[in-house]
């Protein structure tokens, strides 16, 4: 990959409790997607929580390179994470109501994830919301922005929550599990919208789910891991019409079905 922007190779462990992620290592370009799939315990979560230098906050501890834009992260204190997340990594969690805090008004919000990493004027702030609000589909007038979040549907709170990763426009963006919650429509609208966002910011993305159909919807490439490892990473097509892998055998196989567009040529 000529144009690298993340490079993984590390190992985590929890206190009684080693090689929850065993020697993973995983590539990035600048404005790729790259789906990662694997069944629940895995260790999607905790390479997530890795990357953004959270483990230690569950009694983790990373030992191997975590490299973004050339920069080692693994070591950082927390001084230096807090810099960067929000900046140079930002997450989008699964479940928006949780996510945002529910005795805040949307624009609040959205106004303190802006000042947590910029010091311009208010009409710059004002500028940046109203930006990222365009980038999701979502209103920019006064009384969308003055509701809470108990006032708005899934679907709109799920953009909020991308909306707010996306402000500072940083170069990765993690997607752990993020329709998960949200009906089939909903999901195949937010499903768009990361696609959108990718191509108009030339953001990269980490999107992280257990469901194959989604992630080969918008991926250009898929990584499949298994016990903590990356066992496969190969361009979508070939993951569902020649997979190499053991385990991503069975992966597709589990399928109800396949997309016609990735079923292997009749021989």
């Amino acid at each position: 990959m000529a144009d690298r922007l993340l490079e993984i190779r590390i190992s985590a462990d929890y206190p009684n409790k080693p090689a929850v992620l065993d020697d993973c290592s995983l590539e990035i370009g600048r404005g790729e997607i790259v789906g990662l799939v694997g069944k629940s315990g895995c260790g999607k979560s905790t390479l997530s929580l890795a990357l953004l230098g959270l483990l230690a906050w569950r009694g983790g501890q990373v030992r191997g390179s975590i490299r973004l834009n050339g920069r080692d992260l693994v070591g950082l204190s927390e001084g230096e994470m807090r810099k960067l997340r929000g900046r140079e990594i930002a997450l989008v969690l699964q479940s928006p109501m949780s996510a945002l805090n529910p005795a805040l008004k949307l624009g609040t919000q959205l106004h303190e994830a802006w000042k947590a990493h910029s010091s311009g004027s208010s009409e710059a702030c004002n500028r940046a919301v109203g930006e990222a609000l365009e980038n999701v589909s979502l209103p920019q007038e006064p009384a969308f922005l003055q509701r809470y979040p108990s006032q708005i549907s899934v679907g709109q709170a799920q953009r909020v929550l991308i909306a707010m990763a996306i402000l500072h426009r940083p170069p990765l963006l993690i997607a752990d599990e993020p329709t998960s919650a949200l009906d089939i429509i909903t999901q195949s609208e937010i499903l768009e919208l990361f696609s959108k966002v990718s191509r108009k910011l030339a953001m990269s993305i980490l999107y992280i789910s257990h469901d194959l159909l989604s992630l080969a919807s918008i991926s250009q490439r898929v990584a499949v891991m298994e016990n903590g490892a990356i066992v496969e990473c190969s361009p979508t097509m070939k993951i569902f019409r020649d997979p190499s892998h053991p385990y991503t055998r069975q992966l597709i196989r589990a399928l109800p079905v396949i997309p016609q567009v990735f079923a292997a040529p009749a021989r």
